[in-house]
């Protein structure tokens, strides 16, 4: 499923990154794939709030629509 898909509260790890640009982004935030992250908010018609580690970071669902994960952990 896509990250845009998942539900506030839900942890899941990330299977692929499709987006070259975006995977760069996502590595110099120490995320790749198989890292675990999890929705801490959903803003409606804005970005998803995540947390890895102890970062929080905010992406656009239509970044989030080219990232797939994994389902619940």
């Amino acid at each position: 499923m896509c990250l845009v898909n998942i539900k506030k509260g839900q942890t899941v790890a990330i299977v692929r990154i499709e987006d070259e640009d975006v995977r760069t982004q996502f590595i110099r935030f120490g995320i790749s794939e198989g890292s675990e992250i999890k929705c801490l908010e959903i803003i409606p018609f804005g970005p998803l709030m995540l947390k890895h580690n102890r970062q929080e970071i905010a992406i656009g669902r239509e970044v989030a629509n080219t990232i797939f994960v994994s389902g619940r952990l």
